[in-house]
């Protein structure tokens, strides 16, 4: 009797996991490097792809997991363009026709 093969794992390139995943690279990257998200691998010296269930199970916990949005950030300590508090007295009149 034949034995049964396992199935095909199917891989994708990087403009299919756009399609499914619209994230930066960089953020992809991170999330990799963190253990965050399905690691890519070398196919060939030059063609790197990542595992399609493995990505299609991480979108399913992703969607199954409730994640908070990020606090918005605090103004007021920007560096390169400072919120100042204007004092009503130093606000300048609208010109008057």
């Amino acid at each position: 009797m034949a034995q049964a093969s396992p199935p095909l794992r199917r891989t994708i390139k990087k403009p299919e996991l756009h399609q499914m995943v619209p994230l930066a690279d960089s953020t992809i990257w991170e999330m990799e490097r963190r253990g965050e998200f399905p690691k890519r691998f070398l196919l060939t010296p030059r063609c790197v792809v990542w595992d399609l269930a493995e990505v299609e199970a991480w979108l399913e916990r992703r969607r199954n997991q409730p994640i908070r949005r990020a606090p918005p950030p605090d103004v007021r300590r920007r560096v390169s363009r400072p919120v100042r508090t204007l004092d009503r007295s130093e606000v300048p009149l609208p010109p008057a026709h």
